[in-house]
């Protein structure tokens, strides 16, 4: 009998299920290897992984990681895109001269979010620099290209969109690719910092070898997060695959051609948070220690990380306020602030007020014993003055307490007309331990006189208000004018410039 009971036991073991999220999608890759702050939470049935959003939200919360042709500007490819997807919003990585082709990241709708972090992120480019004459030693070309490493000064060239300052740029990496001496042919790579004029960087080349050089043509095989590598799409593929959308209802070319805003988020340390947190942190609220659920490793004071929800999304990009170390061995305080939601609020539901304490607030406010704003008033009970301490600015404040004033046949309109008198121009003034302000009491003598200095005081303020706003309204007016005339006499330098130039290569030519 006892063998046949041991048939149907599970006996115990040592070994625990593995679970391999090495090929879990995006955010989620490599999951079960963050480290775990608290396992317990309850799923909450809102959200959707990123690659299952519907089409709508997909494409308004999409990048195309585009292969920008030559000649049109960024701008115009960018309002292109805008147009063919029929969207509200678009943006892009950096800009790219007209001439120049490769990785352009365009965000739509609520990805424009994440533009400012890929502009200022690092690039790559594959140049072709033409120098003016030939060099006596081939070997010459890759030295002088790997001392043009490091922080460089640049002054933007002749033909440019920015003003022509002198600046700092680091070229972090360049490699030769090929070079011919005879056609004076050069093609290297360059790793640089966002804003490096590759341009200036040709010429410098051809400074430093004693021949003279020029930008021949240009290509940027990197932006930020993505590479040419990185499904890399075309704007035919774009315009192709929201007509097969429109006329066949096939919206997998267009899920394949725009990629989740969660691509260009997995460079960043990742914090996960609970589902009952998220809504709050949408709102601007600091991520605390409970709504922490996992964390990554090597994650510093100070740094920026992705704060993400248990099914991959991203909420928003934060500032650590403590380290790895610090979260592990804390069990309260701030671990990250919001540097730039990208969740749309209320995605998640509200989940804040719902503990004790707030439930009794609420109770005490639909009682009257405390006004709209949770402020204590005389039927505020001892026990909620003394135990409760509020860390709202808005509660703390002393309120003013004004007593009813009943209608008599000898009551002046004026004294009727002061119960809504704040409590900056009463005399009397009662203590507090924060700070000590007027305020009304039961006894307080309110006559016409003060009735009268309150209404001129009023007046006097509302009126240095408008003077203000008048002069400033004046001073921005004036401030437009003089810029507009600088860029006019800017443009008219330029164009002048530009026909002197031209005269001179045609006498050159004559």
């Amino acid at each position: 009998m006892a063998s046949k009971v041991e048939e149907f036991m599970i006996k115990p073991e040592n070994v625990s299920p593995t679970n391999d999220s090495s090929k879990w999608p995006l955010l989620l890759k490599n999951y079960d290897k963050l480290n775990v702050r608290c396992g317990h939470y309850t799923p909450i049935p809102f959200g959707t992984s990123p690659l299952k959003r519907d089409l709508k939200n997909y494409i308004a919360t999409g990048i195309i990681n585009l292969d920008k042709p030559s000649n049109p500007s960024s701008h115009e490819v960018v309002a292109w895109i805008k147009r063919i997807l029929r969207v509200d919003k678009t943006g892009h990585s950096g800009t790219l001269d007209p001439k120049v082709t490769g990785c352009l990241i365009v965000c739509i709708d609520r990805a424009t979010r994440l533009v400012k972090s890929q502009q200022g992120a690092g690039k790559e480019y594959v140049c072709v620099a033409r120098l003016h004459n030939e060099l006596p030693d081939e070997k010459q070309m890759a030295k002088t290209l790997e001392n043009l490493t490091g922080a460089l000064f640049q002054r933007p060239p002749l033909i440019s969109a920015v003003k022509r300052q002198l600046r700092v740029r680091t070229i972090y990496d360049s490699k030769l690719i090929e070079f011919d001496n005879k056609r004076n042919l050069a093609v290297f790579w360059a790793s640089c910092e966002a804003g490096t004029y590759m341009r200036t960087l040709c010429v410098h080349l051809g400074m430093l070898l004693g021949v003279g050089g020029h930008m021949q043509e240009l290509r940027r095989v990197r932006s930020g997060a993505l590479s040419e590598n990185d499904n890399l799409v075309t704007l035919h593929d774009v315009l192709d695959a929201q007509w097969v959308y429109d006329n066949t209802r096939d919206e997998s070319y267009l899920r394949r051609i725009i990629q989740p805003l969660e691509t260009l988020l997995l460079g960043y340390k990742r914090i996960v948070v609970k589902d009952s947190a998220v809504n709050s942190v949408c709102y601007g609220a600091k991520l605390m220690m409970p709504g922490l659920l996992r964390y990554e490793d090597g994650i510093e004071l100070f740094d920026e990380v992705v704060l993400i929800t248990t099914k991959g999304e991203g909420i928003a990009i934060a500032i650590a306020q403590m380290s790895t170390v610090d979260i592990a061995s804390c069990d309260h305080g701030v671990v990250a602030k919001v540097k730039r939601c990208i969740m749309e609020r209320d995605s998640y539901p509200r989940k804040w007020g719902l503990g004790p304490v707030a439930s009794k607030k609420k109770q005490l406010k639909k009682e009257g014993k405390l006004d709209k704003y949770g402020r204590t008033n005389e039927n505020t009970p001892d026990f909620w003055k003394s135990g409760y301490k509020s860390f709202d600015p808005a509660e703390s404040s002393t309120t003013p307490i004004i007593s009813e004033v009943k209608s008599e046949p000898n009551t002046k309109t004026e004294d009727i007309e002061m119960k809504t008198v704040p409590a900056v121009t009463a005399e009397p003034v009662v203590e507090t331990p924060a700070v000590s302000k007027p305020v009304f009491q039961e006894d307080s003598p309110l006559n016409s006189s003060t009735a009268a200095e309150f209404s001129k005081k009023v007046k006097k303020e509302v009126k240095e208000k408008k003077e203000k706003k008048e002069k400033k309204d004046k001073k921005e007016k004036k401030d437009k004018k003089e810029k507009k005339d600088k860029k006019d006499k800017k443009s008219k330098k330029r164009k002048s410039e530009e026909e002197d130039g031209e005269k001179k290569k045609k006498k050159k030519k004559e």
